[in-house]
């Protein structure tokens, strides 16, 4: 838009006056010591940039922006990709006069966020030369995108052996830095950034340290070692003869071994990944022409924000909308009630999953009582058949059952194995407690919190994780004896677990805290005890002390199955270039499993019960259906438009997100109506006592190989849980020139529902069932849930 002189002439003359009178405030403020700077991230309406400025940064920095101050914005990103706006460091006083400004559409305060194999590809249903593999020629081409610590260039994961030339619409850069030179990069890691102007503003401007450069360089090059096991998780070549320290030996590789890499450091050792430079890295990998982007970073403090409070959220929307598939986790704050994190329904966020691999310890007591852990432990045994057991909790309090640092008397646990409650410190860095005051070996005891889901840690004493049931027994053995005693036995890697997958106890549960009509998470993939590339500059237990240096690591958390389901949508992409993010979600999500390898239906490993679509999604990620799903649910910008709407964000609000003018309907849109694979109804709580009727619609798109096809729908639903669906209609016909259908779904819930969710445990006062359409060769499932809303 071009503006007449005189009016360009008016605006700067009004600023002027502005910057005037903020400039006082801020005299004063800084005389009184409140004007300490804060980063802030700025959403700005780019269609109002005026013809005179030749680019956005141009306007930015000019005196149209400089309220407040004589000086031009001191500017950290400029975002035009995904965003349209800036970030910069800014007094509160400052900040808030800008965010008058009759261009600017948002405004909000920068944030700090925490990043959240041998195996798992055949526990998906990949095999080599047949199905998803071989039809997308391992994801030959196609580009992934990770956003998080950067990556150790020099592991053979990233190898480039083999492969063909660059794609040629690749426009990214080997950005350099110490220890870092353009020649790391290669057919395979095409590209690396960094970015860390966001981080220096909230640390070295805020009074911190900084980055330390003595053990991380301003660099794409990954000191802390998530990078590098989540970008070789979803797309790392094979390797051979891999395996941690003798564990999960075997052939390691990705999800998709021939898709290239491009890493965006946004998270620094020790201090996290700030907003704004999360948003920056979103911003360069869309512009820089990646296909999929893996974000396993967390949600901030733990609370959800609203949509257009969230980067994750916001850059995420700008590369759906260019048609880039974006994966991210569902947060390890699990087993809790919506617990889960990154909520848009544009992103697929993924929960975690065990796979039939485990790595056993025995503890045997002096009893003869023999309990079974899990450990990585890979150093010298223990020596002997019994030493003395000790829980310092009984004696001296919280802190010494934790085993915090300091809060152990060498003179009681020393030449002892140490009972520790877990919780409060990280798992290993216990074990480096313990070892320092003299104890030679460690019991950690899950609280009944934790239950008994369990991972490995390669510890750096001899030491064994057990179960919430088996600690209390460890204990109660120790408090009834004189003179207690037990020892551990290391068992090396099993195979073949049953049952497996199981929801990990730690995996993001819902329902969505911000929109319950879309249930999060999306789906749950291989998350436990996965084995990938490792960071050359830290020890698998990444504490300071761990001398130990491995190629390959193995590691837990939801931030471990997210590129599970990065890799899976580049087999999906490169097999189907022409589906969009929500298509591959929706084959991803109506072909996975909902039950074990005994064929059972999964079950949480906080409890060893059933689980349910809030703990799982639509299921566990499984790549043996999803390359022919039969029909898909598709999403277009329209239609996430209409659901911001039906959120009650107007169309202001609205463009933050979509960085484009849009105009609310007339009528307001029902949120369950968005095209999800899954269906979500919440009803109102303080009317459970009645029945209550939701009708929601859906459009299904035929995909499959023939055209011509009729599907059945069937409902799974127990009628003693006083639930009713009727599909209407039951039958979906299509043709050559018709291969979409609408349906709707009517539930029905009695008071009798609402009684017995009511009256459950730990599934946060829902009801499930399932809608399955089927042509007799394809079951396309998707969950469907009903809970009962209290007001706030």
């Amino acid at each position: 838009m071009a503006f007449p002189s005189c009016f360009l002439l008016l605006i700067l003359a009004l600023i002027a006056a502005a910057a005037e009178a903020v400039g006082m405030a801020e005299a004063t403020a800084a005389a009184s010591g409140a004007s300490r700077k804060k980063t802030y991230i700025f959403r700005v309406d780019h269609l109002a940039k005026p013809s005179v400025f030749p680019t956005l940064a141009h306007w930015y920095a000019s005196a149209a922006f400089s309220i407040g101050a004589a000086d031009p914005l001191p500017l950290l990103h400029v975002y035009d990709t995904v965003f349209h706006g800036f970030s910069a460091s800014l007094s509160e006083i400052r900040a808030v006069a800008l965010a008058a400004h009759p261009n600017v559409l948002a405004v909000f305060e920068d944030r700090v966020r925490h990043p959240d194999t041998t195996r798992s590809p055949q526990f998906l249903g990949l095999r080599n030369q047949v199905g998803l593999w071989s039809d997308s020629d391992y994801g030959s081409d196609v580009i992934v995108g990770v956003l998080d610590t950067g990556v150790w260039p020099e592991r053979r994961s990233f190898s480039d052996r083999n492969l063909g030339p660059v794609p040629s619409r690749w426009r990214g850069a080997c950005e350099t830095g110490p220890g870092f030179p353009a020649s790391l990069c290669n057919r395979k890691l095409i590209g690396a950034r960094f970015f860390s102007k966001g981080h220096d503003a909230a640390f070295v401007g805020g009074g911190g340290a900084g980055i330390n450069e003595t053990v991380e360089s301003r660099s794409p090059r990954d000191a802390d070692g998530h990078g590098t096991h989540t970008a070789s998780t979803a797309a790392g070549r094979h390797s051979f003869d891999a395996s941690m320290a003798g564990y999960a030996e075997g052939i390691a590789k990705g999800v998709a071994p021939k898709a290239r890499v491009a890493t965006y450091k946004v998270c620094w050792k020790g201090s996290g990944c700030l907003d704004s430079d999360i948003l920056a890295g979103f911003d360069r990998a869309v512009a820089d022409g990646v296909d999929v982007i893996s974000v396993s970073i967390g949600g901030g403090d733990g609370m959800a924000s609203p949509f257009y409070l969230d980067p994750i959220a916001i850059g995420s929307y700008g590369a759906v909308f260019r048609g880039v598939f974006v994966a991210s986790s569902a947060g390890n704050d699990g087993p809790v009630s919506m617990s889960v994190t990154n909520l848009a329904p544009w992103l697929t966020t993924v929960g975690a999953g065990t796979i039939d691999r485990n790595f056993p310890a025995d503890i045997l007591l002096g009893n003869g009582r023999r309990l079974s852990g899990v450990s990585l432990y890979s150093g010298k045994p223990l020596s002997g058949s019994a030493y003395p057991l000790v829980y310092p909790g009984k004696s001296s309090g919280l802190s010494a059952s934790l085993c915090m640092e300091n809060s152990l008397d060498p003179k009681l646990v020393a030449g002892k194995i140490v009972i520790c409650d877990r919780g409060s410190s990280p798992r290993v860095a216990k074990g480096l407690v313990v070892k320092e005051a003299g104890g030679v070996g460690m019991i950690l005891a899950n609280s009944a919190s934790n239950g008994e889901g369990l991972v490995g840690d390669a510890h750096i004493l001899p030491a064994c994780a057990v179960g919430s049931a088996e600690g209390e027994a460890i204990k109660t053995y120790a408090a009834s004896v004189a003179a207690p005693t037990a020892t551990i036995q290391f068992k090396g890697t099993v195979v073949g677990v049953r049952p497996a997958p199981v929801v990990a106890s730690f995996s993001g549960r819902g329902p969505n805290g911000i929109a319950p009509a879309v249930l999060k998470p999306d789906i749950i993939a291989p998350g436990v005890n996965i084995l990938a590339a490792w960071t050359g500059a830290t020890g698998p237990t990444g504490l300071d002390s761990d001398g130990r240096r491995m190629e390959f690591n193995i590691l837990s958390g939801t931030s471990m199955a997210c590129p599970h389901v990065s890799g899976a949508a580049a087999l999906l992409k490169s097999a189907h270039p022409d589906w969009s993010p929500a298509a591959i979600r929706s084959a991803m999500m109506t072909t996975a499993s909902i039950t074990d390898n005994l064929r059972r239906p999964l079950t949480d490993e906080l409890t060893g019960k059933p689980a349910t679509p809030l703990d799982f999604g639509a299921g566990h990620l499984n790549l043996g259906r999803a390359m022919n799903p039969g029909l898909i649910y598709d999403l277009s910008d329209e239609d996430y438009v209409a659901f911001l709407c039906s959120i009650g964000y107007d169309p202001r609000t609205v463009q933050v997100i979509t960085h484009v003018l849009v105009a609310c309907p007339a009528k307001k849109p029902t949120m369950e109506d968005l095209n999800y694979p899954s269906i979500s109804v919440a009803f109102d709580g303080v009317s459970a006592t009645k029945n209550q009727s939701r009708t929601v619609r859906r459009t299904a798109t035929n995909v499959g190989a023939e055209s011509s096809a009729v599907y059945r729908s069937r409902v799974e639903v127990a009628a003693t849980q006083g639930l009713a669906v009727n599909v209407r209609p039951r039958k979906l016909v299509f043709t050559t020139g018709s291969r979409k259908q609408s349906f709707s779904v009517t539930v029905t819930a009695t008071s009798a529902a609402a009684a017995a969710a009511a009256g459950s445990d730990g599934d946060g006062g829902g009801q499930y069932g399932y809608l399955v359409w089927s042509d007799g060769a394809h079951q396309v499932r998707s969950p469907i849930v009903v809970s009962w809303m209290q007001p706030l």
